[in-house]
């Protein structure tokens, strides 16, 4: 079992930047990768950025140039920062981790990213 934690999100101005961080605990060994998902009301769960345990990153294109995701293996912690914030950004943003080659999906509790215009 891996448990996320995440943190960082808030109220913000359109141009604005927040940073998301994402503590990862428990079965920590078997992350094959982690990444954030966002979800807008009334709309589906969208991938936004993801790594690898080797570092591979990969962007939605509507936040390429604008996010970057990071990753702190001695804090087994995982960022998004997130800059040039748009309103159509606004979404309640979710840590994923993906374990056990892939077998296994995790996901933490969500913070709200709320983007005014």
């Amino acid at each position: 079992q891996v448990q996320l934690v995440e943190s960082g999100g808030g109220l913000v101005q359109a141009g604005g930047s927040l940073r998301l961080s994402c503590a990862a605990s428990g079965s920590i060994f078997s992350i094959n990768a982690m990444g954030w998902y966002r979800q807008a009301p009334g709309m589906q769960r969208e991938l936004v950025a993801a790594i690898t345990s080797g570092g591979i990153t990969n962007y939605a294109d509507s936040v390429k140039g604008r996010f970057t995701i990071s990753r702190d293996n001695a804090k087994n912690t995982v960022y998004l920062q997130m800059n040039s914030l748009k309103p159509e950004d606004t979404a309640v943003y979710y840590c994923n981790a993906e374990g056990g080659n892939y077998k296994f999906t995790y996901w933490g509790q969500g913070t709200q990213v709320t983007v005014s215009s």
